[in-house]
This record gives structure tokens, sequence and C-alpha cells, in this order.
């Protein structure tokens, strides 16, 4: 019998594995994972204790047009009740508990912004249109700067669209204008968010713990704190054809041998690699020198240009970072001052960005428990900074420098909440920051062979996935993309029938345009 080797243990190659029993007719036991952390999912990771505090470095967004990764789920029992899929929850919740967001933005007074108005110049609307419109290859390797001036910059469309999916103005054009094209249909709901889908739980919770359990029942080989050194290559100056693995776990190196008709997927890259706790006392660490998820890759692509360029992401952490933070509370009184404040009850209120805030901080209260674990009485929250380098505004240093403690001070410096309520939120709260180098690795200014194929030229049974490979159209950052290289890296080497559904495109689709020029038009 064939079998499967995947390298790396995020949920692009959680979701092969899936597909590989679902649509290849693999058996579990014929399926190998090595994944170097303890623990799989990757960048979709939560843990702590509501004693010392919980952690989870992020969450992706979900919306209605994940297709690919809402027929994955479908098949997957939700932990809490095996009649009901993942996806089934996931729309459920949405029915039910839908972001209203009304309190999107706040400025500098601690007063809601009008969020009716884009804030568009008509200079920046026909550079948004011109952005729309350029065709990709022209975009090779320039940076959203490129393509806009100062002042829309400034608009209340940027405030909020950098902070939902965490765009820098020095970050790729061509990412950007795939982002614009991709998630156009939800212009008219932006600032309420309504168009946003969460998990139930934190997404370790909701996706990787029912997905594993469903691979680990049908006899999948999951190997944690195992690491895939090296691939060896038939002989030949191009060769596509993997040979073997090297693989070191405790100190020991091993070969496996991969034979004909074997496969190989690589998640190459990792936007969380060398990522670092802190804790409410002390700042996180320096970050420590990142992992294998880089290195072999730079392997790999060392000669071949059908590999890639690991180096246009993992070589300016400066411009690729930045830092969450999770509070875990043991009493009501922020959820409670957030919900007066917010018009909305805790989990309706989506994202609430401070505008005039030296980090950029950003944060979200989501519907209560958080984890699948959560003790009755303790509430968390999550929260983030897109200029962590920078002096805050209340604690006069570098947010990267900062405690857990002085993280929530800065943050309860930009709401209108009296003193005795702060000082109740600081008394009952503890904070876990974190920092991480890589995280937006994956938009940095690029050209468009830098991320190899998912499927490169030369090869016979290596297949790319995860955020680093290349899929025309889709957009980086989300779950989506990771599914659906997994997806089409099965299909391709195995020669399937079947194909992952097509990438939604609602900018074709003339209704969807209308409303979105109206929204950008709205003064």
């Amino acid at each position: 019998m064939a079998k499967a080797y995947l390298v790396g243990g995020g949920i692009a190659a959680l979701a092969a594995a899936a597909f590989l029993i679902r649509d290849g007719g693999f058996e579990g036991s014929d399926i190998h994972l090595f994944e170097e952390q303890r623990d799989l999912g990757g960048s979709l990771d939560a843990a702590g204790t509501p004693e010392a505090g919980y952690t989870m470095r992020g969450g992706r967004m979900f919306e209605a047009e994940f297709r690919c990764t809402y027929d994955l789920l479908s098949g997957i029992p939700t932990l809490d009740d095996p009649s009901v899929s993942v996806t089934q929850e996931i729309l459920t919740g949405h029915e039910e508990f839908g972001w209203d967001d009304i309190a999107r933005l706040v400025d500098g007074d601690g007063k809601i912004v009008d969020t009716t108005s884009m804030g568009f110049s008509e200079y920046d609307r026909l550079e948004l249109v011109r952005c729309l419109s350029t065709p990709e290859a022209r975009l090779d390797g320039k940076r959203i700067t490129d393509c806009f001036g100062e002042h829309f910059f400034t608009t209340t469309f940027w405030f909020m669209w950098c902070t939902t999916f965490a765009f820098q103005p020095w970050h790729s054009a061509i990412e950007f204008r795939r982002y614009l094209r991709r998630f156009i249909h939800l212009f008219p709901g932006f600032a309420s968010m309504s168009g946003i889908h969460r998990t139930r739980y934190n997404q370790y919770d909701s996706i990787v713990r029912p997905l594993t359990a469903w691979l680990r029942e049908r006899g999948v080989r999951l190997r944690t704190g195992c690491r895939v050194t090296d691939l060896d290559f038939a002989p030949g100056l191009r060769s596509g054809t993997v040979t073997a693995l090297r693989v070191k776990r405790d100190g020991v190196e091993e070969k496996i041998t991969v034979g004909p008709g074997d496969i190989v997927l690589v998640t190459n890259g990792s936007m969380t690699d060398a990522s670092s706790l802190g804790s409410h006392t002390a700042p996180p660490p320096p970050a420590p020198h990142r992992s294998d998820a880089w290195l072999l890759w730079h392997k790999l692509a060392r000669g071949r240009d059908d590999f890639g360029d690991p180096a246009a992401f993992d070589k300016h952490p400066d411009k690729s970072r930045w830092e969450s933070f999770t509070v875990t509370s043991r009493d009501p009184e922020f959820l409670r001052a957030l919900e007066e404040f917010g018009g909305r009850p805790t989990g309706r209120g989506g994202l609430m960005t401070f505008t005039d805030s030296n980090w950029l901080l950003t944060i979200v209260a989501n519907r209560q428990p958080v984890y699948r674990d959560q003790p009755e009485g303790v509430s968390v929250w999550w929260g983030y900074g897109l200029f962590p380098g920078r002096e805050g505004d209340h604690v006069r240093k570098p947010m990267t420098e900062c405690s857990g403690r002085e993280i929530l001070e800065e943050v309860l410096h930009h709401l209108p909440f009296d003193e005795r309520t702060t000082a109740q939120i600081l008394e009952t709260s503890t904070v876990v920051p974190c920092v991480m180098p890589y995280i937006t690795s994956q938009f940095l200014a690029r050209r468009r062979d830098d991320r190899p194929e998912v499927v490169p030229r030369e090869s016979v049974n290596l297949a790319f996935i995860g955020q680093f490979a290349e899929v025309p159209d889709d957009v980086v950052f989300t779950v989506e993309y990771s599914v659906r290289t997994a997806w089409t890296a099965v299909t391709r080497l195995l020669n399937l029938d079947t194909r992952p559904p097509e990438v939604y495109k609602g900018h074709h689709d003339p209704h969807v345009l209308a409303a979105a020029l109206e929204t950008m038009h709205r003064r």
C-alpha cells in the first residue's frame, strides 16, 4: 500500500490527512505525520489554565465562502455532540450569536467613531478602484504604499481593514489586492463585522481537537516532538522524486525510505515560528532562534527556483512582527463595563480598535466560554498591537518590553472606565503576552515565484502545503488557504478526478460590486 508522509502538524497537514482518507482511499495507518512541537495544531493553538492564565497566539477569521474549510469540517463531529459537525456548529453559532459591532473604532478621547463613512477622498476611491483592476503581474514586488497616497492610510476604512486582517502599509500590494477582491462582498457589513463567522470556542478546541480525534480514530500515525531535517531526492539535477526523509527525535536520527507510489507533503515555513511568551509580571524574552520550519525550506530551495524563496519571508522580522495578549479574568467587571461602553452583549461586539493608540491596539471579547474547559466565573478576552516596537501612550516603553499587567494598564488607558472599575479589573486579571516575529511574514512584499506552487513543475511525489505555498486568487493568513493547499496537493499527487471548489470571486458579480461601490461612496 502507498504511504503518505506529512511534514508539520498544523491545520494544512491535518486537513491533508483527512482528505487522504476521505478522497484518496488511504488507510489511516499508512499516513505518517511528523511535528516538531509537542502539540498539534500549528498556529491554531490554545493552552494555559484559569490559575496561571490562558494563552492563545491568535485566531483566524471565517466567513461564508470558506468553501474548502466548511466542506472538510462538515464531516468532522464536534467534541460536545457527535451528531453535530464542526461546520454545523460554526454556522448555527453565527445565526444565533453573530457579530453586530457598533464600537468598531474608538478615538483618543474614548469616543466611538462614526463608521458610516469610509472616510475616502475621491482620489482614495480612484486609487482603490485602480488597485482592484490592476493585473497582479504589474504589482510584482510592490508595497501597498506604492499604490496609495498618505491620506488613504488615515481613513476609517484603513483602520478597520488593517486591524481586521493585520495589514501594514509596507506589506505586499499583491496580497492587498487579493484581499480586496476576495472579500469585496463583505464591504457593506464591514464596520459591523456581521459577515464574519467564528468558532464556538477557540480554534484549537473547536477545530484542531475534533479533527485530531477523527484522525486518531482512523489510525493516523501522529508523531510529535519529531522534526524532519531534510529530504533526499533521486539522482538528477532537478529531480522531483523524494526518496527518503531525514528525521530526528530525542537526539536520534532516522532515515525513512519513501517507496514508489508514496507521497510527501511539506508545510514550508511558519508564521508563528519563534513565538515568545511572557507573563503577567514579565515581558516575553527575546525571540529564540527560528526553528526548522524555515531551515528545512531553505535546504530544499537551495539551487531550485521552483521551490520558492524563503528569504523573502523570514529575513525581515521587523516588518512582520506584532504582539498579542490573552486576558484571564476572575471577575465579570471588565465584560460588564465593555458591554456598557460598546453597546453589545459579550460576544456580539466584535473587534474594538483604538485609533490613537501608539501600539494600534485592538481587543475582542468573544462569546464565553472561550475554552472548552473554562470554569464558571472565569472569563477570557484577547487583544493585539500592530506596532509593538513603539512606546505606549500610558506605559512609556515599547509593548515588547512590557509585562502582561503593563499591557492591561495601557488598554485600560484607552477605555473610558472609572477608577474603581479600572482598579478592580487590574486586581482580578492575569495577562499573558506573546511576541510573534513572523506572524505577517506571508504578507511581506514578494514576487510571483517566491512561494512555490503546491505541486512544483518537476515534482513527482512532493507537494508544499500551508501559508507559503502558492494558490492563485486565494488569500493567505486564513484557515481556508491552508485547507485549500492540502486539498489541492492530495488531488494532484493522486491524480483524482475531484478538485477543490473554485475560490469565491465576488468581484465578478455586478450586484456585489454595486453594493461595495455604494459603501465606498457613503459620506
